[in-house]
């Protein structure tokens, strides 16, 4: 009996492990997904830690798009200088754009359409964790 005892103990740790271990997919703003005027600094907040294979959705319409900023200068002053677009205003559409979070660095991600990252508050960042398996 004891010996039954310890594999479920056993069974239920291991699949603990393996919940934890998994990647989260995470739509970017939650319901209101990404458009101009959100707060995504707070939704951010709400939504970390994202962990290392976490895939970050963006929902969107045009004229709307993605970038991804090369460094903290470039996200504070909504300067496109060297960004990289992710995804046009096309991309969003229908089940969205998806970026995986493989590395363990800062993602700078903005909106650079008209003024979506500098009064639109259309940017965040995230600096994904390593999982412990």
């Amino acid at each position: 009996m004891a010996g039954l005892k310890f594999a479920g103990l056993v069974l239920l740790v291991m699949a603990t492990a393996m919940a934890i271990a998994e990647a989260r997919t995470i739509v970017a703003g939650g319901s209101q997904n990404w458009r101009y005027g959100y707060n995504y600094t707070d939704w951010t907040l709400k939504n970390s830690p994202f962990f290392i294979n976490d895939k970050l959705v963006f929902k969107y319409g045009p004229p709307h798009n993605v970038y991804l900023l090369p460094n903290l200068y470039s996200y504070l002053k909504c300067d496109f200088k060297g960004a990289t677009l992710l995804a046009g205003p096309s991309n969003g559409a229908g089940n969205g754009f998806e970026v995986v979070l493989t590395q363990y660095r800062l993602y700078y991600f903005a909106s650079s359409n008209d003024k979506d990252c500098s009064n639109g508050l259309m940017k965040f960042f995230a600096m994904p964790l390593p999982r412990w398996q």
